[in-house]
C-alpha cells in the first residue's frame, strides 16, 4: 500500500511539474498594450516555465522576475551596440541591468544577447563591426564583476550567417557565409573561450513563407515521401537540416562540438497562409515530443536547449519581413492561449493557463456605418485606420480574410478605435463608423476588445497617432 501510495505521489508531481527540460520562451513588449509584467511572470509560472529571453532589460520587467528563480536571458538591442564597444559604457551597462539584480531573491540571470541577428543581410553591414567588440567587452565586463563564470554573453544570429554551397545544398556541406566567416570564426573562438553557446534562431516556417515549391511537410516533423540523403544520413525536416548545417559550419572553423542553444523557433498563428492554428498546432506536437525525448539532429543527438517563439502576440512588431511577425504568440494578445498543447512533450493536449484578472476596456466596437452617404474617402480612411493599427487578420490566408467590404472596414476602423483607448473621436472617419454595443466578431474573426493599459508605450502611440488623424480629418473637410 506504501509503494502504491508512493508511485501516485510521484506520478502526480510528474504530470503536474514536468516540462520539456531547457524549455523557454521569448518575451517581447512590441505591443500596444502591454500586459502588466507581473501578469506575465504570472503566465510563466503558471505553466511552469522556467526560462526566458528578453529583448531588453526593462527595469519593470526584472522587477517582477526577481525571487521567482526563472531563468532569464537580458538583451543589448542593436541600436546600443555601437555604445558597447566603449568598455566603460559596457561595464555600466552590467553594472546597471545585471550585476544589480545578482543578489539572493533577485533575477537569475544566466546569458545576455549581445544585439539580435545583428548579421542579416537587409541591415547591410551596419552592425559587422561593431557587434564582435560589444561581444567581448560585454564578457570581459561580466567577468570583472565576477559573475562571468555563470552568466555568458552571446550574440543570437539568424540561420543566414551560415549556408550549404548551390551545387551540394546538404546539410555536411555547411559553411559560414563567405562574407562574413573570418569574424564568425574569431566571434567562434570568443564564445568558445569563455565556455558561452553559440546561439542560433531557427524558423522552418519562413522555408515555406513565399516559397510555394518548397516540400510543405519538410517544415514539420511527422514523415516525408522523399527525405534528402546527405551521405547516408536520411533528413525528413528542415530544423534538423539547418541545426546540422549549423554542425558543419562550427566543425570546419575548428569547434564542432561548440554547445549550441535555439534563441527562437516557433510558428505563426495569422498573417500568412500558411500561418494558422492548425500549423501551429502540428508544429508543436512534432517538435515538444522530440525535445522531451531529447532527440536532437542526426549530426548532434541529445539534450538542445530552445526558446519558443514566442510568448505573446506584439500588434506593434514590423510587419517588413511579412504580416506574420505580429503573430508568433502562444498566448494572445491579451495572454488567453490560442490553442491547446502540452508543455511536457508528452502529446496530451490541454489549453495553458492564460493570464488572470486581465482588465479590458468596455465592451464596445466601431464599425462601418451603414447609413454613410458619401464613400469616396473610404479607402483612404481604411489605409489610415490600419497604419496606425493592426489588420494583418485581413491578409489573404488570415483569419479576417474572408470579410466582406463593409466588414473589413469595421475591421480596420475597430483595430483603430482599441489602440486609442476607445476613444469616441477616433470613431468617426468622416462619418463612415459609428459606435456599438453588440459584438460584431464573424466567425474565426475576433473583433477585439483592447486590454486597459497605462503603459507608456500605449499612450505616446495613441496620443501621437490621436493628434496626427485629427488634423488630417481636418485637412480632410
Amino acid at each position: 500500500m506504501e509503494r502504491v501510495s508512493i508511485l501516485i505521489l510521484v506520478l502526480l508531481v510528474g504530470f503536474m511539474g514536468y516540462h520539456v527540460e531547457g524549455l523557454g520562451v521569448n518575451w517581447g513588449t512590441q505591443a500596444t498594450h502591454q500586459l502588466p509584467p507581473d501578469t506575465v511572470v504570472q503566465i510563466l509560472k503558471s505553466n511552469g516555465i522556467q526560462k526566458v529571453k528578453l529583448f531588453d532589460a526593462d527595469e519593470n520587467t526584472m522587477s517582477a522576475l526577481a525571487g521567482t528563480g526563472i531563468e532569464v536571458m537580458v538583451a543589448i538591442p542593436n541600436n546600443q551596440l555601437a555604445a558597447m564597444t566603449d568598455y566603460d559604457r559596457a561595464r555600466q551597462w552590467v553594472r546597471k541591468n545585471v550585476t544589480r539584480y545578482n543578489f539572493n531573491g533577485g533575477v537569475k540571470i544566466k546569458y545576455v544577447a549581445v544585439g539580435n541577428e545583428p548579421f542579416l543581410r537587409s541591415y547591410n553591414n551596419s552592425f559587422l563591426n561593431i557587434t564582435f567588440p560589444a561581444l567581448q567587452n560585454i564578457q570581459n565586463a561580466l567577468n570583472d564583476a565576477g559573475v562571468g563564470d555563470t552568466i555568458k554573453a552571446t550574440v543570437p544570429l539568424n540561420a543566414d550567417v551560415y549556408e550549404s554551397p548551390v551545387n551540394n545544398p546538404v546539410p555536411s556541406a555547411g559553411k559560414f557565409r563567405t562574407d562574413i566567416n573570418d569574424l564568425m570564426t574569431q566571434i567562434v573562438q570568443f564564445l568558445n573561450q569563455n565556455g558561452a553557446p553559440f546561439t542560433v534562431n531557427i524558423y522552418p516556417f519562413l522555408s515555406l513563407y513565399g516559397n510555394d515549391n518548397f516540400p510543405f511537410d519538410y517544415a514539420f516533423f511527422d514523415g516525408v515521401t522523399n527525405p534528402i540523403n546527405d551521405n547516408g544520413i536520411q533528413y525528413t525536416n528542415v530544423f534538423d537540416a539547418n541545426f546540422d548545417t549549423l554542425v558543419s559550419a562550427l566543425t570546419a572553423a575548428g569547434f564542432g562540438q561548440m554547445t549550441i542553444l535555439v534563441g527562437e523557433v516557433g510558428w505563426p498563428t495569422g498573417g500568412d497562409k500558411n500561418a494558422n492554428v492548425g500549423n501551429a498546432m502540428r508544429f508543436y506536437n512534432g517538435l515538444l515530443p522530440r525535445l522531451a525525448a531529447n532527440r536532437g539532429t542526426p549530426r548532434r543527438p541529445g539534450f538542445i536547449e530552445i526558446y519558443l517563439f514566442g510568448l505573446i502576440d506584439e500588434d506593434a512588431k514590423s510587419i517588413s519581413p511579412g504580416n506574420f511577425e505580429r503573430h508568433w504568440g502562444i498566448f494572445r494578445y491579451d495572454g488567453q492561449p490560442k490553442f491547446a498543447m502540452d508543455l511536457s512533450g508528452q502529446g496530451q493536449n490541454k489549453f495553458l493557463v492564460g493570464a488572470q484578472d486581465v482588465n479590458y476596456l468596455a465592451p464596445r466596437w466601431c464599425m462601418f456605418n451603414p447609413d454613410a452617404k458619401d464613400l469616396s474617402r473610404l479607402a483612404d480612411n481604411i489605409d489610415y485606420a490600419c497604419t496606425y493599427s493592426d489588420c494583418t487578420a485581413l491578409g489573404y490566408g488570415s483569419s479576417c480574410n474572408n470579410l466582406d467590404a463593409n466588414g473589413n472596414a469595421s475591421y480596420a476602423f475597430n483595430m483603430y478605435f482599441q489602440v486609442q483607448n476607445q476613444n469616441p473621436l477616433a470613431c468617426n472617419f468622416q462619418g463612415l463608423a459609428k459606435l456599438t454595443t453588440q459584438n460584431i466578431s464573424q466567425g474565426n474573426c475576433n473583433f477585439i476588445i483592447q486590454i486597459a493599459t497605462s503603459s507608456s508605450s500605449c499612450l505616446r502611440f495613441s496620443l501621437l497617432s490621436f493628434i496626427v488623424v485629427t488634423l488630417s480629418m481636418i485637412l480632410f473637410l
